[in-house]
């Protein structure tokens, strides 16, 4: 077996191990802290209080795989600090509950630090031009928070990263990128593990520690690829992979400016709620939202492999928002 193969399992084996004896403890801590998500009845409609540490587990599983098995060779040590701020930030947020002025200077400091780490547009597009610096900062900030409004159900934010990470897996496979593959394979094993309790009806949520951990490692994650060796629009394909969260984020903020909400005020009206309200169980939305991103999944990497043109894959996401939309708003 592919040695690179023998150490991504290895990586995921230790992360889904550590995390999923991790969690129970980080229940217990939350109970009795009092670190729990209680329903309203208008975003959060599970039926019980619930603990929201698991971000934490998540976290402390990745970071104890990578210990492990990444080389010693690799720096990435920006990446993880961009990481880690982000866990912490979210954290605070679950302690305390920041305003989203202070969310937002701590996750534009995170970005920062993926910048400073060298994750920016570096393809031919867009050397040497003003534009490469400020669009992936922009980037950052838009995955970051998508992930961030996408988790408000059982499972939800969990099963889409699943898919997400598991896409980035297998393309780092097919490119040679083993360093590339061996961080995502850590995250996807802790995902796993979490999902364990996460699934519905849910004992454990990540919390804004998991969602701002997911959105960081997703949003810088591109960056590490070569995507211009392989195909010159590569530097698309993470808009496949991402589309489900970005949809949701674009779609938030249409609805919210058209009924004059600020973008950042939650509301019920994330397309989960909106499934939910037309009768589809929380195992109904989790299917789709999987089914969606293996479709995703599939679409970005037959773009990545060159078994598919820019036009075709066009062509097949048109069809995909246009079916998204038909099935959540109508």
């Amino acid at each position: 077996m592919d040695i690179l193969l023998i150490k991504s399992l290895f990586a995921v084996v230790i992360a889904f191990l550590i995390t999923f004896y991790l969690i129970p403890i980080l229940h217990t801590v939350a109970l009795k802290l009092g670190v729990v998500d209680v329903p309203d009845g208008k975003i959060k409609l599970h039926g019980k209080i619930t603990p929201y540490l698991g971000g934490v587990g998540i976290f402390v599983g990745f970071i104890c795989s990578l210990s492990l098995v990444l080389p010693f060779d690799n720096n990435y040590s920006l990446f993880f600090i961009g990481l880690t701020l982000l866990v912490c930030l979210g954290l605070i947020d679950d302690l305390i509950a920041l305003r989203p002025s202070q969310k937002f200077i701590g996750q534009c400091i995170a970005a920062l630090a993926f910048l400073k780490a060298g994750l920016y547009l570096k393809e031919r597009f867009f050397q040497h031009t003003f534009f490469a610096i400020p669009l992936s900062f922009f980037w950052m900030l838009s995955v970051i928070n998508a992930f961030n409004l996408i988790d408000i159900m059982d499972g939800l934010a969990t099963t889409v990263a699943i898919t997400a990470g598991i896409s980035f897996m297998i393309i780092a496979f097919l490119y040679q990128q083993g360093a590339v593959l061996i961080l995502c394979s850590a995250l996807v094993g802790s995902l796993l593990a979490f999902l364990w309790y996460n699934k519905p009806v849910a004992r454990m949520y990540m919390g804004d520690a998991g969602a701002l951990f997911l959105g960081g490692f997703m949003a810088a994650m591109p960056f590490l690829f070569e995507w211009g060796k392989y195909n010159q629009f590569g530097f698309l394909i993470p808009l496949i992979i991402l589309a489900i969260p970005l949809l949701e984020l674009m779609s938030l903020v249409v609805i919210r400016s058209y009924k004059r909400i600020p973008f950042y005020q939650g509301s019920p009206h994330h397309f989960a709620l909106y499934l939910r309200r037309k009768g589809w169980s929380v195992w109904q939305v989790l299917c789709f939202c999987a089914i969606m991103g293996m479709i995703l999944m599939g679409i970005g990497i037959g773009f990545a492999v060159n078994w598919l043109t820019i036009g075709q894959v066009i062509i097949l996401l048109l069809f995909i928002i246009l079916g998204w939309i038909a099935t959540v708003f109508f």
